[in-house]
């Protein structure tokens, strides 16, 4: 079997501000306008989508050279309400251990915390099998764990 491309799909309330703070946090660019247009906003108008629709949708994917799924972010009516059955380890310190994984990690809650993820908590290292991670949200409350 030929190996298949993946995208992950995030239902939200507000998919620009949700793709702007994925795209902080990995590194990741917004998806460019389709060639002939200098921006999105002028590629819905041209194509008839009412203003009210224009943050209906957003993308945001690896820069130029990069490797990583693209993340499409879309609008639904629901609020999140239960926890999430899937969900991303961002995978901000591997390689390190002990307290230096723990401040690699702490670090970067810290930048996330600035962008608008809350803190959940935090699970230190065992010295068997764990070796430490930070449960996060993102600014619409799907958990994410710093590893």
């Amino acid at each position: 079997m030929e190996m298949r491309e993946v995208q992950v799909t995030f239902d939200c309330a507000a998919p620009g501000a949700l793709a702007a703070f994925w795209s902080a946090v990995l590194g990741y660019e917004r998806q460019a306008p389709p060639p002939g247009f200098a921006t999105w906003e002028e590629a819905l108008d041209a194509w008839g989508v009412p203003a009210s629709e224009h943050d209906s949708r957003d993308a945001a994917v690896p820069p130029a050279g990069g490797h990583g799924p693209r993340l499409f972010f879309q609008r639904v009516p629901e609020g999140k309400s239960v926890k999430n059955r899937v969900h991303l380890d961002v995978r901000v310190a591997p390689g390190l251990v002990g307290d230096e994984r723990m401040a690699a990690l702490e670090a970067d809650a810290d930048r996330l915390v600035a962008l608008g993820a809350t803190r959940v908590h935090r699970v230190d290292p065992d010295g068997r099998m764990e070796t430490g991670f930070i449960v996060m949200q993102d600014p619409e409350g799907n958990e994410f764990c710093l590893d």
